[in-house]
């Protein structure tokens, strides 16, 4: 699986590299899907240090995201964003195989 089936925004950068900048022992984000959430999976969210041997690997700015081989299949085509509104901050997946999700931002279906 190449690292191009999901992309990583520029704010998702800057605030990726922003936070993990702040603890000496983090140098990626982790994401991942788990079952779970409204919709039937839920997004998770972690602070890592290293990648592990299968984790796909995607940089950006100097930002650093990992994400494991089972999660990625969920996620292929997807956009990781930064989101700053309103509504208040959080990171935020664009993904084109969600058939549904919901107002959470972190729930989706497939």
């Amino acid at each position: 699986m190449s690292t191009e089936t999901v992309t990583l925004s520029e704010a998702a950068a800057k605030r990726i590299a922003a936070i993990v900048a702040a603890d000496a022992e983090k140098s990626a984000l982790r994401v991942s899907v788990e079952g779970g959430g409204c919709s039937g999976f839920s997004y998770k969210f972690d602070l890592d240090g290293q990648p592990a041997g299968d984790d796909i690997v995607i940089e950006r700015d100097g930002a650093t995201v990992l994400i494991d081989p089972m999660s990625i299949i969920y996620m292929a085509g997807s956009e990781i964003d930064f989101v700053d509104n309103l509504l208040g901050q959080s990171f935020q997946i664009k993904n084109p195989n969600a058939v549904a999700s919901c107002g959470c931002g972190t729930s989706f279906s497939v």
